[in-house]
Order: structure tokens, then C-alpha cells, then sequence
């Protein structure tokens, strides 16, 4: 199979702890050799790491979008400011 986008939901919830990093891993040995994918997560720390593009959501609606640099950086969006607020 080669396939053009993976889609990955919640790809570390329900891991033991002690396996979210090797998941992490190989996900961003996909990345590097230019897989595109589709990410939702909680791993914000992965997130900055490895997107090109952040959509932040929460209840189903689209808050604000941009580069993480952006995102993580300079948030726009009360919403999006009080959600990295407690996760970072």
C-alpha cells in the first residue's frame, strides 16, 4: 500500500505511557519522509514539532488556523489562548 494521506484520531489516548513515544516516532519518521497526515491530538509538544498547519478546535468549531509558529506563538483566539494556557 502506498497511500497518499493517513488519517490518525487520537493516535496516543489509549496507550500506556510508556508507548506514546514510539508512536510519536514513527509518525514523525512519516513526516520526514514526506507523508502527508492528518492529526487529532492533545500531543501539543508534537504538534509544534512536526506541523505545517494547526486547525485548533474545540466543540465542533473551528477557532483558528495557521502555522504553529502562529498557533503556539501568538494565538488570536480567546479560546484558542485559554486552551494552551492549561496545556502547555
Amino acid at each position: 500500500m502506498h497511500p497518499n494521506y493517513l488519517l490518525f484520531d487520537e493516535p496516543t489516548s489509549t496507550l500506556d505511557p510508556e508507548m506514546v513515544d514510539d508512536v510519536l516516532e514513527v509518525m514523525k519518521d512519516l513526516a520526514k519522509q514526506g507523508m502527508t497526515m492528518i492529526v487529532a491530538t492533545h500531543e501539543m509538544g508534537f504538534v509544534r514539532e512536526i506541523a505545517n498547519k494547526v486547525i485548533f478546535m474545540a466543540d465542533g468549531v473551528v477557532f483558528e488556523e495557521g502555522s504553529p509558529n502562529a498557533i503556539f506563538g501568538n494565538p488570536q483566539n480567546v479560546r484558542t489562548k485559554e486552551f494552551l494556557g492549561k496545556v502547555l
